[in-house]
Protein backbone atom coordinates (compact mmCIF):
# COMPACT_ATOMS: atom_id res chain seq x y z
CA UNK A 1 0.00 0.00 0.00
CA UNK A 2 1.66 3.51 -1.48
CA UNK A 3 0.53 6.87 0.33
CA UNK A 4 -0.32 9.50 -2.06
CA UNK A 5 -0.55 12.66 -1.84
CA UNK A 6 -2.98 14.99 -4.07
CA UNK A 7 -2.24 18.54 -4.53
CA UNK A 8 -5.04 21.13 -6.57
CA UNK A 9 -7.30 23.37 -5.06
CA UNK A 10 -9.67 22.32 -7.40
CA UNK A 11 -12.49 19.91 -4.99
CA UNK A 12 -13.16 17.88 -7.85
CA UNK A 13 -10.27 17.07 -8.80
CA UNK A 14 -8.90 16.32 -5.44
CA UNK A 15 -11.59 14.01 -5.19
CA UNK A 16 -11.99 12.06 -8.20
CA UNK A 17 -8.13 11.32 -7.87
CA UNK A 18 -8.24 10.26 -4.10
CA UNK A 19 -10.95 7.67 -5.29
CA UNK A 20 -9.38 6.60 -7.92
CA UNK A 21 -5.81 5.80 -5.58
CA UNK A 22 -8.50 4.42 -3.01
CA UNK A 23 -10.20 1.92 -5.52
CA UNK A 24 -6.95 0.36 -6.54
CA UNK A 25 -5.84 -0.22 -2.72
CA UNK A 26 -3.42 2.71 -1.75
CA UNK A 27 -3.67 5.42 0.52
CA UNK A 28 -4.94 8.93 -0.45
CA UNK A 29 -4.27 12.48 0.82
CA UNK A 30 -5.68 15.75 -0.15
CA UNK A 31 -4.03 19.61 0.04
CA UNK A 32 -5.58 22.49 -1.39
CA UNK A 33 -2.66 25.06 -1.63
CA UNK A 34 1.65 24.46 -1.22
CA UNK A 35 1.65 25.40 2.00
CA UNK A 36 -1.12 22.64 3.38
CA UNK A 37 0.79 20.36 0.61
CA UNK A 38 3.93 20.71 2.28
CA UNK A 39 2.61 20.46 6.05
CA UNK A 40 1.31 17.19 5.48
CA UNK A 41 4.47 16.13 3.65
CA UNK A 42 6.44 16.41 6.46
CA UNK A 43 4.14 13.83 8.89
CA UNK A 44 3.62 11.65 5.99
CA UNK A 45 6.41 8.98 4.07
CA UNK A 46 4.51 9.75 0.40
CA UNK A 47 5.41 7.54 -2.45
CA UNK A 48 3.90 9.87 -4.58
CA UNK A 49 2.75 13.35 -4.94
CA UNK A 50 0.15 14.86 -7.74
CA UNK A 51 1.32 18.54 -7.80
CA UNK A 52 -0.55 21.10 -9.60
CA UNK A 53 1.06 23.82 -11.32
CA UNK A 54 -1.61 26.87 -10.50
CA UNK A 55 -2.16 26.54 -7.02
CA UNK A 56 -3.65 29.61 -4.57
CA UNK A 57 -0.11 30.56 -3.05
CA UNK A 58 2.07 30.00 -5.82
CA UNK A 59 3.52 27.58 -8.93
CA UNK A 60 3.99 24.03 -8.23
CA UNK A 61 6.71 24.24 -10.29
CA UNK A 62 8.63 26.36 -7.83
CA UNK A 63 8.23 23.77 -5.27
CA UNK A 64 8.80 20.67 -6.89
CA UNK A 65 12.46 20.59 -5.64
CA UNK A 66 11.00 20.97 -2.05
CA UNK A 67 8.66 18.30 -2.42
CA UNK A 68 11.90 16.00 -3.82
CA UNK A 69 13.57 17.13 -1.01
CA UNK A 70 11.26 15.19 1.54
CA UNK A 71 12.92 12.23 3.50
CA UNK A 72 11.14 9.84 1.75
CA UNK A 73 11.83 11.47 -1.90
CA UNK A 74 8.53 10.65 -3.76
CA UNK A 75 8.00 10.69 -7.04
CA UNK A 76 6.17 14.07 -8.67
CA UNK A 77 3.98 13.34 -11.03
CA UNK A 78 3.03 17.43 -11.81
CA UNK A 79 -0.83 18.12 -13.54
CA UNK A 80 -1.73 21.15 -15.23
CA UNK A 81 -4.93 22.48 -17.23
CA UNK A 82 -2.97 24.81 -18.99
CA UNK A 83 -0.09 23.45 -21.48
CA UNK A 84 3.12 25.08 -21.20
CA UNK A 85 6.04 23.81 -23.08
CA UNK A 86 8.61 25.34 -20.85
CA UNK A 87 6.97 24.19 -17.60
CA UNK A 88 7.03 20.65 -18.66
CA UNK A 89 10.77 21.14 -19.13
CA UNK A 90 11.83 22.42 -16.22
CA UNK A 91 9.15 19.85 -14.21
CA UNK A 92 11.34 17.01 -16.00
CA UNK A 93 14.68 18.65 -15.57
CA UNK A 94 13.96 19.11 -11.80
CA UNK A 95 12.97 15.16 -11.34
CA UNK A 96 9.22 14.85 -12.22
CA UNK A 97 8.13 11.72 -12.82
CA UNK A 98 5.41 13.20 -15.39
CA UNK A 99 3.57 16.59 -16.94
CA UNK A 100 0.13 15.16 -17.64
CA UNK A 101 -2.43 18.04 -18.76
CA UNK A 102 -6.21 18.25 -17.44
CA UNK A 103 -8.30 16.10 -18.14
CA UNK A 104 -6.99 13.02 -18.08
CA UNK A 105 -8.63 9.37 -17.53
CA UNK A 106 -8.75 6.96 -15.12
CA UNK A 107 -6.57 4.78 -17.40
CA UNK A 108 -4.08 7.76 -17.73
CA UNK A 109 -4.16 8.10 -14.01
CA UNK A 110 -4.00 4.19 -12.68
CA UNK A 111 -0.99 3.68 -15.80
CA UNK A 112 1.34 6.55 -14.14
CA UNK A 113 0.37 5.51 -10.39
CA UNK A 114 1.50 1.94 -11.46
CA UNK A 115 4.50 2.78 -13.41
CA UNK A 116 5.36 5.30 -10.39
CA UNK A 117 5.19 2.87 -8.01
CA UNK A 118 6.89 0.13 -10.30
CA UNK A 119 9.52 1.94 -10.67
CA UNK A 120 10.00 3.05 -7.11
CA UNK A 121 10.23 -0.27 -6.15
CA UNK A 122 13.00 -1.07 -8.08
CA UNK A 123 14.67 1.76 -6.75
CA UNK A 124 14.34 0.66 -2.96
CA UNK A 125 16.00 -2.34 -3.77
CA UNK A 126 18.97 -0.28 -5.92
CA UNK A 127 19.50 1.39 -2.76
CA UNK A 128 19.99 -1.50 -0.44
CA UNK A 129 23.12 -1.32 -2.67
CA UNK A 130 26.67 0.23 -2.00
CA UNK A 131 26.73 3.55 -1.98
CA UNK A 132 28.26 4.69 -5.25
CA UNK A 133 31.42 6.03 -4.93
CA UNK A 134 31.60 10.06 -5.50
CA UNK A 135 34.82 11.66 -4.50
CA UNK A 136 35.27 15.07 -5.27
CA UNK A 137 31.65 15.50 -5.59
CA UNK A 138 29.79 17.63 -3.44
CA UNK A 139 26.91 18.96 -2.89
CA UNK A 140 23.41 17.37 -1.79
CA UNK A 141 21.11 19.59 -3.81
CA UNK A 142 18.09 17.70 -5.87
CA UNK A 143 19.63 18.71 -9.20
CA UNK A 144 23.12 16.80 -8.15
CA UNK A 145 21.26 14.36 -6.62
CA UNK A 146 19.39 13.64 -9.80
CA UNK A 147 22.96 13.37 -11.56
CA UNK A 148 24.27 10.84 -8.72
CA UNK A 149 21.35 8.58 -9.60
CA UNK A 150 21.91 8.55 -13.61
CA UNK A 151 25.55 7.36 -12.33
CA UNK A 152 24.14 4.43 -10.43
CA UNK A 153 21.60 3.47 -13.39
CA UNK A 154 24.45 3.91 -15.85
CA UNK A 155 28.03 3.12 -13.88
CA UNK A 156 27.16 -0.73 -13.88
CA UNK A 157 26.46 -1.24 -17.86
CA UNK A 158 28.83 -1.19 -20.19
CA UNK A 159 27.14 1.75 -22.60
CA UNK A 160 28.27 5.45 -23.94
CA UNK A 161 27.82 7.97 -21.71
CA UNK A 162 27.63 11.85 -23.01
CA UNK A 163 28.35 14.44 -20.12
CA UNK A 164 26.80 17.91 -20.88
CA UNK A 165 27.19 21.21 -18.74
CA UNK A 166 29.02 24.45 -19.25
CA UNK A 167 32.72 24.96 -18.79
CA UNK A 168 33.65 24.77 -15.26
CA UNK A 169 30.49 22.37 -13.60
CA UNK A 170 32.68 19.27 -13.22
CA UNK A 171 32.18 16.87 -15.97
CA UNK A 172 35.66 15.31 -15.83
CA UNK A 173 34.76 14.46 -11.95
CA UNK A 174 31.71 12.75 -12.88
CA UNK A 175 33.15 10.91 -15.71
CA UNK A 176 35.81 9.48 -13.03
CA UNK A 177 32.89 8.71 -10.77
CA UNK A 178 31.07 6.46 -13.20
CA UNK A 179 34.46 4.57 -13.49
CA UNK A 180 35.22 4.51 -10.59
CA UNK A 181 31.49 2.73 -9.82
CA UNK A 182 32.07 0.30 -13.01
CA UNK A 183 33.01 -3.11 -13.20
CA UNK A 184 36.66 -2.23 -15.02
CA UNK A 185 36.84 0.35 -12.19
CA UNK A 186 40.56 -1.31 -11.41
CA UNK A 187 41.56 -0.76 -14.84
CA UNK A 188 42.89 2.23 -16.44
CA UNK A 189 40.90 5.70 -16.83
CA UNK A 190 42.01 7.53 -20.11
CA UNK A 191 41.87 11.07 -20.55
CA UNK A 192 42.17 12.43 -23.91
CA UNK A 193 41.82 16.30 -23.85
CA UNK A 194 40.31 16.85 -27.39
CA UNK A 195 40.86 20.97 -27.41
CA UNK A 196 44.78 20.15 -27.49
CA UNK A 197 45.25 16.96 -29.72
CA UNK A 198 47.74 18.06 -32.26
CA UNK A 199 46.49 18.47 -35.57
CA UNK A 200 48.93 16.85 -37.87
CA UNK A 201 49.04 13.75 -34.94
CA UNK A 202 45.78 13.19 -34.02
CA UNK A 203 45.34 9.73 -35.41
CA UNK A 204 49.19 8.79 -34.26
CA UNK A 205 47.91 10.26 -30.49
CA UNK A 206 44.87 8.44 -30.51
CA UNK A 207 45.69 5.01 -32.54
CA UNK A 208 49.32 4.72 -32.11
CA UNK A 209 51.93 4.54 -34.66
CA UNK A 210 54.41 1.98 -35.67
CA UNK A 211 58.21 2.98 -35.83
CA UNK A 212 58.87 4.47 -38.90
CA UNK A 213 55.68 5.32 -39.73
CA UNK A 214 56.34 9.08 -40.00
CA UNK A 215 59.19 11.91 -39.29
CA UNK A 216 60.09 11.64 -35.55
CA UNK A 217 58.35 8.15 -35.12
CA UNK A 218 61.53 6.53 -33.75
CA UNK A 219 59.85 3.90 -32.05
CA UNK A 220 56.47 1.92 -32.11
CA UNK A 221 53.63 3.34 -29.41
CA UNK A 222 50.38 2.39 -28.28
CA UNK A 223 47.90 5.41 -28.65
CA UNK A 224 45.21 6.67 -25.54
CA UNK A 225 42.69 4.04 -27.37
CA UNK A 226 44.92 0.90 -26.82
CA UNK A 227 45.86 2.03 -23.67
CA UNK A 228 42.18 1.97 -21.41
CA UNK A 229 42.11 -1.47 -23.20
CA UNK A 230 39.52 -2.99 -20.19
CA UNK A 231 38.81 0.07 -18.60
CA UNK A 232 37.49 3.86 -19.80
CA UNK A 233 38.19 6.39 -22.42
CA UNK A 234 37.46 10.00 -21.51
CA UNK A 235 36.85 11.93 -24.68
CA UNK A 236 37.20 15.34 -22.66
CA UNK A 237 35.61 18.52 -24.79
CA UNK A 238 34.48 16.11 -27.26
CA UNK A 239 32.75 18.37 -29.80
CA UNK A 240 36.28 19.77 -30.36
CA UNK A 241 37.07 16.56 -32.29
CA UNK A 242 37.94 17.27 -36.14
CA UNK A 243 35.33 15.80 -38.66
CA UNK A 244 38.27 13.89 -40.36
CA UNK A 245 38.56 11.66 -37.44
CA UNK A 246 35.21 11.38 -36.43
CA UNK A 247 34.73 8.90 -39.15
CA UNK A 248 37.39 6.80 -38.35
CA UNK A 249 36.23 7.05 -34.58
CA UNK A 250 32.90 5.76 -35.41
CA UNK A 251 34.28 2.39 -36.55
CA UNK A 252 36.41 2.05 -33.40
CA UNK A 253 33.15 2.34 -31.41
CA UNK A 254 31.40 0.03 -33.67
CA UNK A 255 34.09 -2.58 -33.72
CA UNK A 256 36.38 -1.95 -31.19
CA UNK A 257 39.26 -2.77 -33.84
CA UNK A 258 41.35 0.00 -35.35
CA UNK A 259 44.88 0.14 -37.10
CA UNK A 260 47.56 1.86 -35.53
CA UNK A 261 49.31 4.83 -38.08
CA UNK A 262 52.06 2.72 -40.70
CA UNK A 263 50.13 -0.55 -39.14
CA UNK A 264 48.44 -3.00 -41.84
CA UNK A 265 47.12 -5.51 -38.85
CA UNK A 266 44.01 -4.54 -36.63
CA UNK A 267 44.71 -3.79 -33.14
CA UNK A 268 41.26 -4.79 -30.97
CA UNK A 269 40.20 -2.44 -27.52
CA UNK A 270 37.59 -3.28 -25.48
CA UNK A 271 37.06 -0.03 -23.35
CA UNK A 272 34.19 2.15 -22.04
CA UNK A 273 33.38 5.19 -23.64
CA UNK A 274 32.26 8.24 -21.45
CA UNK A 275 33.01 11.59 -23.41
CA UNK A 276 31.73 15.37 -22.33
CA UNK A 277 31.11 18.44 -23.84
CA UNK A 278 30.10 22.36 -23.01
CA UNK A 279 29.08 22.94 -26.70
CA UNK A 280 25.14 21.81 -28.19
CA UNK A 281 26.36 18.93 -30.59
CA UNK A 282 22.66 19.03 -32.10
CA UNK A 283 23.37 22.62 -33.48
CA UNK A 284 26.91 21.28 -34.63
CA UNK A 285 24.95 18.88 -36.50
CA UNK A 286 22.84 21.00 -38.11
CA UNK A 287 25.56 22.92 -39.25
CA UNK A 288 27.56 20.08 -40.48
CA UNK A 289 30.15 20.20 -38.04
CA UNK A 290 29.72 17.14 -36.13
CA UNK A 291 28.51 13.87 -37.27
CA UNK A 292 25.12 12.88 -36.34
CA UNK A 293 26.03 9.18 -36.49
CA UNK A 294 28.48 9.86 -34.03
CA UNK A 295 26.90 11.46 -31.53
CA UNK A 296 23.83 8.78 -31.53
CA UNK A 297 26.86 6.27 -30.33
CA UNK A 298 28.06 8.93 -27.86
CA UNK A 299 24.41 9.64 -26.50
CA UNK A 300 23.41 6.23 -25.56
CA UNK A 301 23.19 7.52 -22.10
CA UNK A 302 23.01 11.39 -21.43
CA UNK A 303 23.73 13.19 -18.16
CA UNK A 304 23.16 17.14 -17.79
CA UNK A 305 24.87 18.67 -14.92
CA UNK A 306 23.67 21.78 -13.84
CA UNK A 307 25.07 25.16 -13.91
CA UNK A 308 26.25 26.47 -10.00
CA UNK A 309 23.23 29.25 -10.28
CA UNK A 310 20.78 26.47 -10.56
CA UNK A 311 22.55 24.65 -7.47
CA UNK A 312 22.60 27.42 -4.77
CA UNK A 313 21.61 24.88 -2.03
CA UNK A 314 24.66 23.85 -2.65
CA UNK A 315 26.99 26.97 -2.01
CA UNK A 316 27.77 27.01 1.55
CA UNK A 317 28.85 23.06 1.55
CA UNK A 318 31.23 24.00 -1.36
CA UNK A 319 32.94 26.81 0.17
CA UNK A 320 33.11 25.09 3.37
CA UNK A 321 34.74 21.74 1.77
CA UNK A 322 36.70 24.04 -0.79
CA UNK A 323 38.04 26.14 1.75
CA UNK A 324 39.37 23.85 3.63
CA UNK A 325 41.44 21.92 1.21
CA UNK A 326 42.70 25.33 -0.20
CA UNK A 327 43.63 25.88 3.29
CA UNK A 328 45.61 22.95 3.82
CA UNK A 329 46.81 23.09 0.26
CA UNK A 330 48.54 26.50 1.46
CA UNK A 331 49.49 25.45 4.95
CA UNK A 332 46.97 27.47 6.73
CA UNK A 333 44.98 27.11 9.39
CA UNK A 334 41.02 26.56 9.26
CA UNK A 335 39.16 29.81 8.28
CA UNK A 336 35.91 30.74 9.42
CA UNK A 337 33.62 33.33 7.48
CA UNK A 338 31.28 36.60 7.80
CA UNK A 339 27.71 36.11 6.86
CA UNK A 340 28.27 39.10 4.39
CA UNK A 341 31.46 36.94 3.09
CA UNK A 342 28.43 34.20 2.82
CA UNK A 343 25.22 36.54 0.80
CA UNK A 344 28.00 38.05 -0.82
CA UNK A 345 29.07 34.44 -2.75
CA UNK A 346 25.33 33.12 -2.69
CA UNK A 347 24.27 36.12 -4.64
CA UNK A 348 26.78 35.63 -7.20
CA UNK A 349 25.96 33.76 -10.80
CA UNK A 350 29.17 32.42 -10.94
CA UNK A 351 29.52 32.07 -14.98
CA UNK A 352 32.40 29.97 -14.27
CA UNK A 353 30.50 27.79 -11.87
CA UNK A 354 32.83 25.94 -9.81
CA UNK A 355 36.35 26.11 -11.31
CA UNK A 356 35.46 30.03 -10.91
CA UNK A 357 34.28 29.41 -7.05
CA UNK A 358 37.60 27.75 -6.15
CA UNK A 359 39.64 30.09 -7.51
CA UNK A 360 37.87 33.22 -6.00
CA UNK A 361 37.80 31.61 -2.66
CA UNK A 362 41.71 30.78 -3.09
CA UNK A 363 42.47 34.30 -3.83
CA UNK A 364 40.49 35.18 -0.34
CA UNK A 365 42.54 33.14 1.56
CA UNK A 366 46.03 34.51 0.27
CA UNK A 367 44.65 38.20 0.55
CA UNK A 368 45.21 38.21 4.11
CA UNK A 369 46.39 34.42 4.67
CA UNK A 370 46.68 34.80 8.51
CA UNK A 371 43.44 36.12 8.98
CA UNK A 372 41.26 33.44 10.41
CA UNK A 373 37.68 35.16 9.34
CA UNK A 374 37.15 35.41 5.47
CA UNK A 375 35.00 38.82 5.48
CA UNK A 376 33.79 40.79 2.05
CA UNK A 377 37.05 42.90 1.63
CA UNK A 378 38.88 39.44 0.77
CA UNK A 379 36.65 39.04 -2.28
CA UNK A 380 37.59 40.31 -5.80
CA UNK A 381 36.50 43.71 -6.62
CA UNK A 382 34.62 42.76 -9.67
CA UNK A 383 32.33 40.08 -7.27
CA UNK A 384 31.81 42.60 -4.55
CA UNK A 385 31.20 45.90 -7.38
CA UNK A 386 28.12 43.51 -8.57
CA UNK A 387 26.61 42.48 -5.41
CA UNK A 388 26.72 46.26 -4.51
CA UNK A 389 25.56 47.49 -7.92
CA UNK A 390 22.53 44.90 -7.65
CA UNK A 391 21.98 46.24 -3.76
CA UNK A 392 21.88 50.27 -4.85
CA UNK A 393 19.43 49.30 -7.58
CA UNK A 394 17.41 47.02 -5.98
CA UNK A 395 17.28 49.75 -3.23
CA UNK A 396 16.23 52.49 -6.06
CA UNK A 397 13.46 50.32 -7.35
CA UNK A 398 11.99 50.06 -3.58
CA UNK A 399 12.25 53.80 -2.77
CA UNK A 400 10.44 54.55 -6.32
CA UNK A 401 7.84 51.72 -5.78
CA UNK A 402 7.42 53.70 -2.58
CA UNK A 403 7.12 56.88 -4.31
CA UNK A 404 4.74 55.53 -6.33
CA UNK A 405 2.23 54.45 -3.80
CA UNK A 406 2.35 57.98 -1.32
CA UNK A 407 2.03 59.95 -4.86
CA UNK A 408 -1.20 57.80 -5.30
CA UNK A 409 -1.98 58.31 -1.50
CA UNK A 410 -1.14 62.38 -1.59
CA UNK A 411 -3.51 62.41 -4.88
CA UNK A 412 -6.15 60.69 -3.12
CA UNK A 413 -5.34 63.12 -0.10
CA UNK A 414 -5.94 66.39 -2.04
CA UNK A 415 -8.49 65.23 -4.50
CA UNK A 416 -10.55 64.73 -1.42
CA UNK A 417 -9.25 68.03 0.05
CA UNK A 418 -10.20 70.01 -2.82
CA UNK A 419 -13.98 68.11 -2.57
CA UNK A 420 -14.59 69.35 1.13
CA UNK A 421 -13.30 72.82 0.87
CA UNK A 422 -14.99 73.15 -2.64
CA UNK A 423 -18.14 72.08 -0.81
CA UNK A 424 -17.91 74.90 1.70
CA UNK A 425 -16.52 77.44 -0.40
CA UNK A 426 -19.41 77.41 -2.84
CA UNK A 427 -21.20 78.13 -0.07
CA UNK A 428 -19.69 81.92 0.23
CA UNK A 429 -18.01 81.92 -2.87
CA UNK A 430 -14.44 83.82 -2.89
CA UNK A 431 -13.25 85.33 -5.71
CA UNK A 432 -10.92 83.11 -8.51
CA UNK A 433 -7.55 83.98 -6.99
CA UNK A 434 -8.20 84.05 -3.39
CA UNK A 435 -9.65 80.36 -4.22
CA UNK A 436 -6.36 79.28 -6.11
CA UNK A 437 -4.19 80.36 -3.75
CA UNK A 438 -6.34 78.33 -0.94
CA UNK A 439 -6.44 75.54 -2.26
CA UNK A 440 -2.55 75.19 -3.82
CA UNK A 441 -1.33 76.13 -0.36
CA UNK A 442 -3.17 73.10 1.48
CA UNK A 443 -2.06 71.08 -1.15
CA UNK A 444 1.83 72.33 -0.64
CA UNK A 445 1.61 71.62 2.67
CA UNK A 446 -0.42 68.17 2.67
CA UNK A 447 2.29 67.26 -0.05
CA UNK A 448 5.28 68.34 2.16
CA UNK A 449 3.54 66.47 5.23
CA UNK A 450 3.63 62.95 3.56
CA UNK A 451 6.83 63.76 1.61
CA UNK A 452 8.87 63.93 5.19
CA UNK A 453 6.90 60.89 6.39
CA UNK A 454 8.21 58.77 3.78
CA UNK A 455 11.99 60.43 3.66
CA UNK A 456 11.86 59.78 7.70
CA UNK A 457 12.94 63.44 7.73
CA UNK A 458 16.21 62.69 5.64
CA UNK A 459 16.55 66.22 3.95
CA UNK A 460 18.67 64.70 1.11
CA UNK A 461 16.33 61.58 0.51
CA UNK A 462 13.10 64.28 0.24
CA UNK A 463 15.15 66.18 -2.18
CA UNK A 464 15.38 62.90 -4.22
CA UNK A 465 12.17 61.89 -4.28
CA UNK A 466 10.51 65.19 -4.92
CA UNK A 467 12.48 67.04 -7.32
CA UNK A 468 12.80 70.02 -4.97
CA UNK A 469 16.14 72.07 -4.65
CA UNK A 470 17.32 71.85 -1.14
CA UNK A 471 16.67 75.65 -0.69
CA UNK A 472 13.73 75.29 -1.63
CA UNK A 473 12.87 72.50 0.51
CA UNK A 474 14.03 74.13 3.59
CA UNK A 475 11.68 77.49 2.63
CA UNK A 476 8.47 75.06 2.70
CA UNK A 477 9.34 73.60 5.76
CA UNK A 478 9.97 76.89 7.05
CA UNK A 479 6.64 77.72 5.64
CA UNK A 480 4.23 75.34 6.89
CA UNK A 481 6.17 75.10 10.40
CA UNK A 482 7.10 71.30 9.87
CA UNK A 483 10.23 70.20 11.55
CA UNK A 484 12.57 68.53 9.60
CA UNK A 485 14.42 66.83 12.00
CA UNK A 486 13.71 63.95 14.49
Amino acid sequence: MADILIIDDDEMICTTLAERVKNIGHTAHTAGTIFEGLEKAALLKLDIIFLDVRLPDGNGLDSLTKFRQLPSDPEIVIITGVADVKGAELAIKNGAWDYIQKPFSRKEITLQLSRALEYRSGKKIRNKDTPIKREGIIGSSIQINICLEFIANCAKRNVNVLITGETGTGKELFARAIHDNSSNCANKFVVVDCTVLPEQLIESVLFGHMKGSFTGANETRNGLVKQADGGTLFLDEVGELPLSVQKSFLRVLQEKRFRSVGSMQEVQSDFRLVSATNRNLDDMVRKGEFREDLLFRLRTYLIELPPLRERHGDIIELINSYTDQLCQKHGLKKKGFSPEFIEILEAYDWPGNIRELVSTLEKAILADPDHSILYPRHLPDSIRIKYVKSAVIKKQSDISLQSKQTASTVDKNIGSYISDVSSTLLKSLPNLKDYRETLIEEAERNYMQNLMKIAEKNIRKACEISGLSRARLYALLKKFEIKNHP
